[in-house]
């Protein structure tokens, strides 16, 4: 989606346009599944996690492939202040792939 793309790929003002005009926060790609917030935090995209996160995206969301939650990609991927903001929102840490 549009989405998806715009939070893959960091660009916060699209992403914030887009959610003002009802996009939906908690859609998968067709690919692997993952939601923007996923996609953002695989990424260390912070400003959209947190843009997304204070509008109730799905922080436990896991992709289709793999299981993987945000946390888990973020984390995988050395997002130390993603993984910072997710756990302060209450992403579960115990969470299994």
């Amino acid at each position: 989606t549009s989405l998806s793309w715009a939070a893959v790929n960091g660009h916060y003002e699209v992403v914030r346009q887009l959610l003002a005009k009802g996009a939906n926060i908690n859609t998968k790609d067709s690919h692997l599944g993952r939601t923007p917030l996923s996609l953002a935090a695989g990424n260390g995209h912070d400003k959209i996690v947190q843009l997304l996160v204070s509008k109730d995206a799905d922080i436990e969301s896991k992709d289709c492939y793999s299981g993987r939650t945000p946390l888990a990609w973020a984390a995988g991927n050395g997002h130390q202040a993603v993984v910072q903001r997710l756990m302060v929102a209450g992403a579960d840490t115990q969470s299994k792939d």
